[in-house]
């Protein structure tokens, strides 16, 4: 009787610490997967973020959300990311600024890019447009650098102050040799009509939002910073077709999870991603908000990052960027 009471207690005893022990961790993504946007609903980020997480969930049958966390450059949001749980539940979905240029040019910044996020994928490009008034007496990139050399008085519009069309102004500054007087606008919105009226002489940008303009003939082309063409204006040249070698410059969008994430979280995340960029509709999606897509491995990005800072780093220093 004394032994069958041990063992039940023993038993009992056994039940307990199964029941009060921690559940064994299901394979990813077993819960709601959120993307964090660093800006606002409809901006190109969010856009795209919510195509992959729309997409996601109805591959896999589990939930991939949105939340936008906007302000300070987008630093609040990756900040929020930074600081979060590193159990692949939270991932940011970063651009330019906030995996790389915004560390050159905040004087404060809560985060460091390469610190503090494991690099997922880089999940695509949005090149800079270079586009002129209408009446401008240049049409290509090279006759533009060659009035400016014989004319002071250019003024190019940005989208503000450290945003991608402005280093990239900057860029085409110091490599051409020329120096056209910047003009700080909040947004594609503010400057088309500005550029359309002939009150500015260029703008930089990414492209999408000019695309109804060039296409109706209120504002020229001159060219694309990057690669190769935009399948939706394939007679507007690349830069470096148009005499300048290696000119580049893009807003570029990436997968970062916090630092110390499991691998095996990023592996799949990664292999996932790849896929979707690869699928006809979204590259079809893509080139419709501007994008071209990239992909390729979490070490790809990871480079690719540290050549973006070397990049631009001297350009935001030599122009005195910052905030």
């Amino acid at each position: 009787m004394l032994k069958s009471t041990r063992l039940i207690a023993a038993m009992l005893g056994l039940a307990a610490l199964t029941l009060g022990a921690p559940a064994r961790a299901d394979t990813w993504p077993s819960r709601t997967v959120t993307f964090v946007v660093a800006f606002t609903a409809g901006t190109t980020s969010d856009v795209i973020a919510r195509r992959l997480a729309h997409d996601l969930s109805e591959k896999l049958g589990k939930s991939f959300i949105v939340e936008n966390k906007g302000g300070a450059g987008g630093n609040i949001g990756a900040t929020s990311v930074a600081r979060s749980s590193p159990d692949g539940y939270t991932i940011l979905f970063a651009t330019t600024g906030q995996a790389a240029t915004n560390k050159l040019m905040y004087k404060t910044i809560e985060y460091d890019p390469q610190r503090d996020f494991s690099p997922v994928v880089l999940i695509g490009k949005a090149p800079v447009i270079v586009t002129a008034r209408p009446d401008a007496p240049f049409s290509t990139v090279k006759e533009l650098v060659a009035y400016a050399k014989t004319n002071s008085k250019l003024t190019a519009a940005y989208p503000g102050n450290g945003t991608l069309g402005h280093i990239t102004g900057e860029l085409l500054n110091r490599t051409a040799g020329i120096s056209i007087t910047a003009a700080q606008y909040k947004g594609a919105a503010a400057m088309l009509p500005d550029l359309m009226g002939s009150h500015i002489d260029i703008a930089m940008d990414s492209a999408t939002p000019y695309l109804g303009p060039v296409k109706s003939g209120k504002i020229k082309a001159l060219a694309i910073a990057s690669a190769s063409r935009w399948s939706m204006l394939p007679d507007v040249p690349t830069v470096a077709e148009s005499g300048i070698p290696g000119f580049e410059a893009s807003v570029w969008y990436a997968l970062l999870a916090p630092a110390k994430v499991p691998p095996d979280v990023v592996t799949k995340l990664n292999e996932l991603a790849n896929a979707w960029l690869k699928e006809p509709a979204t590259q079809e999606f893509l080139a419709k908000v501007g994008a071209q897509p990239a992909g390729g491995t979490p070490a790809d990005l990871k480079a690719f990052t540290q050549a973006e800072i070397d990049k631009w780093g001297p350009i935001i220093k030599a122009a005195n960027i910052n905030f």
